[in-house]
């Protein structure tokens, strides 16, 4: 030992207090299985009891479950979407359904959320609103678990997604959308499904690709048991099924698989490795990909194609064909979409929170404890992670144009949510007249807190940094997360409808467009 070794403190003093604590659940290996599972536990819980708390309320049809809840009742009743009489949201609470009529009604949405949302019903009965809403609740809670799951792929450290999955756990315009019957957050568990399994598709596949078992460096292996990117497929497929909207994840985890499969060829040294990765296994991967999608999606038209009174089902003798023609309606719909709305938001606008959506605002509050109350369920977010989470993504995108420039390699934990990204935030940008909202963000949301746990990790500072940049930067990612926590407390009570003094409700719109 020298001189000036024996003026530094032993390895142990020079980590972090947060260092030296998950290093001793690290070497502790009961500790460490034992975290393995409690942490995603935890979170879940977390998720599922902020869902789940007086979901009932408010009890009455609110903001567009008036097309879902009645639609889903009339699938499980009829096989379809039927027509309803005037008083359909004023009976239906009340378990009174004889407002259903058998005639079939024009709907522009595929039926597999109101299917969902239906299980609900057919399980409480069509007048529980806890029913109607507790499959897109504990769907909600779900998307935190696999958010959680992506997030350890990605990091490889159960810290990093578990901050990933708290802060969805906790976040307004998630918690929001879990608990109404719509079909967005429902829309938002199978694009994150989907690309969880593409990111374990990724992780078995590559080694075998840049590993070849054979000596031919001209072409790579054509790989077809890719059990992961067929589930992916269905999930992908189901959500296309929820909402047209599923099928630019689709699109661009197709384009990533090609991209990814191409690269690691280049990388195994095969010669042809752009005609490989798009011609041999481009069309494998669309096959394992698309296929199931489509046969997904054709599924969950079942209920139409096999009976009779739905929309437009006697229009041709052959029931695809008919799909075919009603489903051109539907696009025409979609597209020709331009009616003014007080709470429409263009997509520009969303990442600077300008216009969230009023859900719900009660008639008649509960006392409050002052003579001026006010109930109202707004989709906010929770702004800290929602400006923090714009911010990330905006480094990640500085990482990702880093590296190119510099020609080093970007890894997927930085490219990844941005995938997400583009699949559930540009496709709104080519569409500036439509009219659309605010909420449509649920689907964004998880790739946000992604993005943010990836960068609050860089700020907290790797191994070898110094270690007074290593505490300040733990120490600042602390208060990010308590003042996160906190901010979710005081917002709980607009996102669930509470009856709260019309004061206190005030302070909580921070921008003017957010009343």
């Amino acid at each position: 030992m020298t001189s000036t070794d024996s003026l530094l403190p032993p390895p142990q003093a020079r980590a972090t207090a947060w260092e030296r604590m998950r290093n001793a659940v690290v070497a502790d290996a009961a500790r460490s299985r034992m975290l393995s599972w409690l942490a995603p536990t935890l979170v879940t819980l977390v998720a599922a009891v902020l869902r789940l708390t007086n979901l009932a309320h408010p009890h009455e049809i609110m903001f567009d479950e008036t097309y879902y809840v009645k639609d889903a009742w009339s699938l499980w009743n009829l096989g379809y979407e039927g027509k309803w009489g005037d008083d359909a949201n004023t009976q239906l609470p009340g378990g009174d359904d004889s407002a259903l009529q058998t005639e079939g009604s024009y709907v522009v949405h595929p039926p597999l959320g109101k299917w969902i949302i239906g299980l609900g019903m057919a399980l409480m009965g069509p007048g529980s609103s806890f029913g109607w809403r507790l499959t897109t609740a504990l769907l909600g809670s779900l998307t935190v678990l696999v958010v959680y799951l992506i997030a350890l792929q990605l990091t490889r450290s159960r810290t990093v997604a578990t901050i990933a999955g708290a802060m969805l756990a906790v976040d307004g315009v998630a918690i929001v959308l879990s608990r109404i019957a719509l079909l967005d957050g429902i829309l938002t568990f199978f694009i994150v499904l989907g690309f969880l399994f593409v990111l374990l598709d990724r992780r078995r596949t590559i080694p075998l690709v840049e590993n070849p078992a054979d000596e031919q460096r001209m072409l790579g292996p054509v790989l077809w048991a890719r059990p992961w990117l067929i589930a992916a497929g269905i999930a992908l497929g189901a959500a296309s099924a929820v909402k047209w909207s599923g099928l630019y994840a689709l699109a661009a985890l197709g384009l990533y698989v090609v991209i990814t499969d191409g690269l690691a060829r280049r990388r195994a040294g095969i010669v042809l490795w752009p005609t490989d990765a798009v011609f041999r296994q481009g069309l494998a991967s669309f096959v394992l990909l698309v296929g199931p999608a489509l046969v997904t999606y054709l599924v969950s038209w079942t209920g139409w194609l096999v009976t009779a009174g739905g929309y437009d089902r006697g229009a041709n003798p052959n029931p695809l064909i008919a799909l075919w023609n009603y489903h051109e309606s539907m696009l025409n719909f979609h597209v020709g979409l331009a009616s003014p709305h007080p709470y429409a938001s263009p997509a520009w606008q969303w990442p600077l929170l300008l216009r969230p959506t009023a859900i719900w605002v009660g008639d008649d509050p509960a006392p409050c404890g002052t003579d001026h109350c006010i109930a109202v369920i707004s989709s906010v977010p929770n702004p800290l992670i929602w400006y923090g989470g714009v911010a990330a993504c905006l480094y990640l995108l500085y990482r990702f144009v880093r590296g190119l420039i510099e020609r080093a390699p970007v890894g997927p934990m930085f490219t990844y949510p941005l995938v997400g990204l583009l699949a559930t935030y540009v496709p709104w940008l080519l569409v500036p007249n439509r009219t659309i909202f605010q909420f449509y963000t649920v689907v964004m949301v998880p790739f946000l807190v992604i993005a943010l746990a990836i960068a609050l990790r860089e700020l907290a500072g790797h191994a070898d940094r110094p270690l007074h940049r290593r505490q300040a930067g733990q120490r600042t990612v602390a208060v990010f997360l308590v003042a996160t926590v906190l901010v979710s407390a005081f917002f709980y009570p607009v996102w669930t409808g509470m009856s709260v003094p019309y004061d206190f409700w005030l302070i909580h719109n921070w921008l003017p467009g957010w009343i």
